[in-house]
């Protein structure tokens, strides 16, 4: 069963930075074009960014833009979202899944089926 763990996240204050991970358990992610969603206490799941797996087309939503940068290096079987001048209403747990494709819609205007992880904790407070 294709499965994704997400890892990296922390708590941080505001301004701060952190690096999110995904990685494969047992399978190579260099097929799959991947999106990062996240999920706030009381709020749907929404997409953040998305790398697609060959030409490495990325989108960012408008909230994240200019401070998140999606990136994959298939030598580690890893894809990473830097997070940088995180604020408050960045807190959330971080998921990582596989897309469709690489399009505006399915990074940001769909939310997968999955298959999804248990997703990684992100908290910025001061």
């Amino acid at each position: 069963q294709v499965q994704f763990v997400e890892s990296g996240g922390g708590l941080v204050q505001p301004g701060g930075s952190l690096r999110l991970s995904c990685a494969a358990a047992g399978f190579s992610l260099n097929f799959y074009d991947i999106g990062w969603f996240r999920q706030a206490p009381g709020k749907e799941r929404e997409g953040v960014s998305c790398i697609g797996s060959s030409d490495r087309t990325t989108y960012y939503a408008d909230s994240v833009k200019g401070r998140f940068t999606i990136s994959r290096d298939d030598a580690k079987n890893t894809v990473y979202l830097q997070m940088n001048s995180l604020q408050p209403s960045d807190t959330a747990v971080y998921y990582c899944v596989p897309i469709r494709e690489p399009t505006y819609y399915y990074c940001l205007g769909d939310v997968p089926h999955g298959p999804w992880g248990q997703g990684t904790q992100v908290t910025v407070s001061s």
